[in-house]
């Protein structure tokens, strides 16, 4: 292959992205079997230490293969933000073209790929008095009370956030409160301008179908291998059930259980439910961010792979 500094391109960066459990992992690791690579994790969740199963972290085999940044980061109660990933994550990709390999941007957080890969938008910086302000009006009005707010200001956002995902929609809400403009509007006036690489995006886009069914045993093999376990052990480390961390999808739903408040037939079940949401909000996000070259499935590597070999001999 041709080193594409020798031709005076911007260097490459080749984006690996899709809903959840579409496959995006196998097709990395059966990547790295070809090419000289190494994964850059684009997963918020897979940042946080000790959460491994509910994450579904690249295994160890799977490590051992091809060598992934930004997962185990930080532990589960200390903050990571998208400047956070993008700082880190750009150092990352240095590092991997300093090798003379390829970084592949793997994951299905799509604000932190578009972060990665155009910038940061110059919206309104934070505002620790708003951001109490905001969480005591959630306990004491209720779950979904800022999601129904930030539906009535930014729309747009809303339909892009989960109604658990209080860390974002505070952030939405907080810049609309400060500026009396949609964190919507800042990002598109922004444009996400700032962009560093030259990049190929590929997403794997299973039917319907095979997405849902894949969901839900996905689901039953995380029960199997312990999340509820994994779950009680945070809990037992001190890690409060408020955490964003603590927060997010499986956790929140296994903390349910040994609280007594579901049965463990009804946690499998309510996981299987909201992974299905999570995915179609996933698929939403990547429909309309970018231009992305869209596969259904691993059976598609001949194609996936002489995509990226021409990319990189261009």
């Amino acid at each position: 292959m041709i080193s594409p500094d020798e031709q005076g391109h911007k260097p490459p960066l080749v984006i690996i992205c899709g809903p959840t459990a579409s496959g995006k992992t196998g097709l990395a690791v059966e990547l790295a079997r070809h090419f000289p690579l190494e994964v850059v994790s684009a997963d918020s969740r897979q940042v946080y230490r000790g959460m491994d199963i509910g994450t579904a972290k690249p295994t160890a085999q799977e490590q051992q293969l091809v060598k992934h940044h930004l997962i185990d980061v930080v532990n589960p109660d200390q903050e990571f933000s998208v400047a956070d990933f993008v700082s880190r994550g750009r150092d990352a990709v240095e590092g991997i073209h300093a090798q003379g390999k390829l970084p592949l941007l793997v994951g299905g957080t799509g604000l932190y790929i578009q972060a990665l890969c155009e910038g940061l938008s110059s919206a309104p910086g934070n505002s620790p008095a708003l951001r109490r302000e905001l969480q005591a009006r959630e306990e004491q009005e209720g779950d979904g009370t800022l999601h129904a707010l930030l539906e009535q200001h930014d729309p747009e956002m809303a339909a892009r956030l989960a109604p658990a995902d209080l860390v974002r929609i505070i952030r939405a809400l907080e810049v609309f409160l400060q500026s009396g403009r949609t964190l919507s509007s800042w990002q598109q006036e922004h444009a996400f301008a700032d962009r560093p690489y030259r990049q190929l995006s590929v997403a794997l886009r299973p039917s319907r179908e095979t997405l849902y069914a894949r969901i839900e045993q996905r689901a039953v093999q995380m029960m199997d291998e312990g999340l509820v376990e994994e779950t009680r052990t945070l809990l037992r480390q001190g890690y409060a059930p408020e955490l964003k961390a603590m927060r997010t999808l499986g956790y929140r739903e296994c903390q349910l259980f040994l609280a007594g408040e579901l049965s463990y037939e009804e946690t499998l079940a309510l996981i299987q439910q909201q992974t299905r949401r999570y995915a179609k909000r996933q698929l939403t996000w990547f429909r309309h961010h970018g231009e992305i070259n869209w596969f259904e499935s691993l059976a598609d590597f001949d194609k996936i792979a002489k995509l990226i070999d021409d990319f990189f001999m261009k």
